[in-house]
């Protein structure tokens, strides 16, 4: 006081962070594999996210992918600090189909009819064509014969899969 007379009292003061992270995220792309898989880290999806107190935990609503999630999809991030404030941001995760679907021929042979005719199917020489996401179309790029292809034909097997990815094998039309 005026005087020169002092007392102390000792109080309390509560420091709160109430303060939720900042969030960012990144869009990312992810390839199916050969079965039709893919997946996504925080990591790869992390952008920068932040806290003056600190993160105590990241993660993803979803992280597995599979051919019925092919195109875009949308994913959030989310953050919680050392003292439980939580904050979250979306993203998009492009899931892609890129593989080629497996071509399987077997040889065949087809009867030619009384006028000389006779046809075949790509279904006829399929020899279990397979991809981990569908198969769209088969087409065979001969099907019809006459009395001058008697005798071996090579044909080509064309697979398309459900996304688009084509590939082809060879076999042979007697």
């Amino acid at each position: 006081d005026a005087n020169g007379n002092e007392d102390i009292a000792i109080c309390t003061v509560l420091v709160e962070d109430n303060i939720a992270p900042n969030v960012i995220c990144q869009d990312v792309t992810v390839q199916l594999d050969v079965d039709g898989n893919g997946s996504i880290t925080v990591d790869e999806v992390d952008n920068g996210t932040s806290d003056a107190c600190g993160i105590e935990d990241l993660s993803l609503s979803q992280t597995d992918f599979t051919c019925d999630n092919v195109g875009a999809v949308t994913v959030t991030l989310t953050a919680i600090d050392i003292l439980e404030n939580t904050s979250s941001a979306d993203c998009t995760i492009t899931v892609e189909d890129n593989v080629s679907p497996v071509a399987l021929c077997q040889d065949v042979t087809v009867q030619l009819d009384a006028n000389g005719n006779g046809a075949t199917t790509a279904a006829a020489v399929d020899n279990g064509t397979n991809d981990a996401c569908g198969i769209a179309n088969l087409a065979l790029d001969i099907t019809d014969f006459t009395c001058a292809d008697v005798g071996d034909n090579p044909v080509v097997l064309t697979v398309t899969d459900v996304n688009g990815n084509e590939s082809t094998a060879e076999c042979t039309v007697t």
